[in-house]
């Protein structure tokens, strides 16, 4: 489909400012896609908050699965292995996992990884930074088990994950620290994967090697600053460290490398058809959560799935809802449920990677005013 570009299509007038974003190729609408919203971060006074991600608005599984899908789809063939994978956290943790379970049956040697701000037991691969985030430090770390090691190791294909590109940057950071940190020689080309490409022809012109991008939508923003709003003050969120309260969840996800999902969380839950159910992942544990809600909606419940988030983001727009909490992990920073305090469910499913009472009592209170179950389901 592509898309007249003779006006802008899309505009969103903020207290901090104006957004206008003109697409030039598009698979599907920009208001099927986003909605934006303001931040609560001076580097970047807007958000495009995802409609189809389950991270800041809840989303149906099958809706979820299809946008994989359609992704997957416009990746080219690769016609040898081994091929690298890699989510960006936390955004695109489940957006890259969902993607790489959609191409191996295809690809040769595939491996899966994703950046972690949450540093765990194993040999650290390499680490870069995403300037523009309200958390930039990310760290990669080499699979334990060694095929999966072998196959990072000699990657010839590198298919990076976000939810968005701008600029770019943070595809060349990431592949100047797998290349020159990590010491990966074998690479010959990059697939850079993404729901939004604002970037233009930027990551090919800054990247050495041969780079094919994919999106779903394409185009340009223009950002015209309100100088007369106050600038927004960030939350204390850049944290990239290892909390008090162990992470005790199996690192069968991503985190430490994935050839095939598990699919092991909650095997025992069973639901009533009809029933409205909203399975919650965590930080960076989504994927598996999001593998459950799935299964659930197969059950013939009414699933919706989100996520919590470090991501400071200010009520109005695309955020109708927000419940703050402190994080499960022990790190002592806030973190958000979006869009979900204003809605009703039968029963929400709260996954999480760390003991059960690591999770503030202030999120369980505020999601027992949303339903009358609450259940936390972990690995223990």
């Amino acid at each position: 489909m592509n898309i007249s570009t003779d006006h802008p299509v899309y505009r969103r007038i903020l207290s901090c400012g104006t957004l206008s974003v003109t697409p030039t190729r598009g698979e599907i609408s920009l208001d099927d896609l986003f909605d934006i919203a303001e931040r609560r971060n001076p580097k970047r006074a807007f958000l495009f908050v995802s409609k189809v991600l389950g991270r800041h608005i809840p989303v149906s599984p099958h809706v979820m699965r299809s946008i994989y899908r359609q992704l997957a789809e416009q990746i080219p063939s690769i016609p040898e292995g081994p091929v690298l994978f890699i989510g960006m956290a936390e955004t695109a943790v489940g957006l890259g996992a969902g993607v790489f379970d959609e191409v191996r049956p295809r690809v040769a040697d595939p491996v899966f990884l994703t950046s972690t701000r949450h540093p765990v037991e194993g040999d650290l691969l390499c680490e870069f930074k995403e300037d523009h985030s309200h958390a930039t430090d990310h760290l990669i770390y080499l699979p334990g088990d060694t095929e999966l090691r072998r196959r990072v190791l000699e990657a010839q294909t590198v298919v990076l994950i976000d939810d968005e590109a701008t600029t770019g940057n943070t595809c060349i950071n990431l592949l100047a620290a797998l290349r020159d940190m990590a010491g990966l020689k074998h690479i010959r080309q990059v697939i850079a994967v993404t729901l939004t490409d604002w970037s233009g022809n930027a990551i090919a012109e800054l990247c050495p090697l041969p780079v094919q991008t994919v999106s779903l939508v394409q185009g340009d923003w223009h950002w015209e600053r309100n100088p007369a709003a106050p600038v927004p003050i960030m939350p204390q969120v850049n944290v990239t460290a290892s909390g008090n309260v162990p992470v005790t969840g199996r690192q069968s996800w991503g985190r430490l490398g994935m050839a095939a999902p598990a699919g092991d969380l909650g095997r025992s839950i069973h639901v009533e058809a009809g029933e409205k159910l909203l399975v919650l992942g965590t930080g960076e544990f989504v994927w598996e959560p999001f593998l459950l809600a799935e299964r659930l909606e197969k059950q013939g419940a009414d699933v919706k799935y989100s996520s919590t988030t470090r991501s400071p983001i200010a009520t109005g727009f695309a955020i109708q809802s927000a419940i703050a909490f402190t994080d499960n992990y022990g790190l002592g920073i806030p973190n958000f449920v979006y869009n979900v305090a204003h809605q009703r469910f039968d029963r929400i499913l709260l996954c999480i990677e760390t003991p059960e009472e690591s999770v503030d009592p202030v999120l369980l209170e505020a999601l027992s005013k949303v339903a009358p179950s609450i259940e936390i389901v972990c690995y223990e």
